[in-house]
């Protein structure tokens, strides 16, 4: 079975799971401790894609890592995973799991792409619009890239408006290529 059906049953599991208990906000709390915790360790990534070390390595890694730290539950669901041996899926589950809780909360996810990080008020009006073009609040992920040279790329879902002056030098640069100003005889 490929490795996103894995994740988002086990994070369809989990999120029923924390609904029914009343919980979800502690877990998706956890889930997000255990998401920027991966993505500040590129060795806690290793270890848990590794086949080389066991589970019960594994577990006892997220134990001293998050042990008091996180709801019982997510815990309970981290010795799941580690029995099963599926510590390699666990960030993919915590993506799957991240997506399903905003579906539950009826929350959209939008991302923009600017040469600066944002302040609050181009924050405000960027959730603006992604909630205009998606037609739900959006949770805003913001990137940085300097090759846009400057204005912004917003995906909403399957839209994407791309207002970078990038995208306009390449327009231009296919407009010249063309030739369009040298008369052909």
């Amino acid at each position: 079975m490929s490795e996103i059906r894995v994740a988002s049953r086990y994070a369809k599991s989990l999120i029923e799971l924390a609904i029914e208990k009343g919980v979800q906000e502690e877990v998706h709390n956890d889930i997000e401790l255990f998401n920027a915790t991966v993505a500040g360790s590129r060795e806690l990534q290793l270890v848990l894609s590794s086949p080389i070390i066991k589970s019960d390595k594994k577990m006892s890694i997220l134990k001293a890592l998050f042990g008091g730290k996180i709801n019982e539950m997510t815990m309970a669901f981290f010795q799941i995973i580690s029995r099963k041996g599926r510590e390699a899926v666990l960030v993919p589950i915590a993506k799957a799991f991240h997506e399903q809780y905003n579906q539950h909360k009826g929350m959209g996810s939008a991302t923009v792409t600017t040469t600066f990080a944002l302040n609050d008020d181009l924050r405000k009006e960027f959730k603006a619009i992604a909630k205009e073009i998606g037609g739900k609040d959006v949770e805003l992920e913001e990137k940085v890239d300097e090759n846009l040279i400057g204005g912004y790329i917003l995906k909403v879902g399957d839209r994407q408006i791309d207002e970078s002056i990038n995208r306009r030098l390449k327009e231009l640069k296919r407009q010249f290529s063309n030739d369009a100003y040298i008369r052909s005889y």
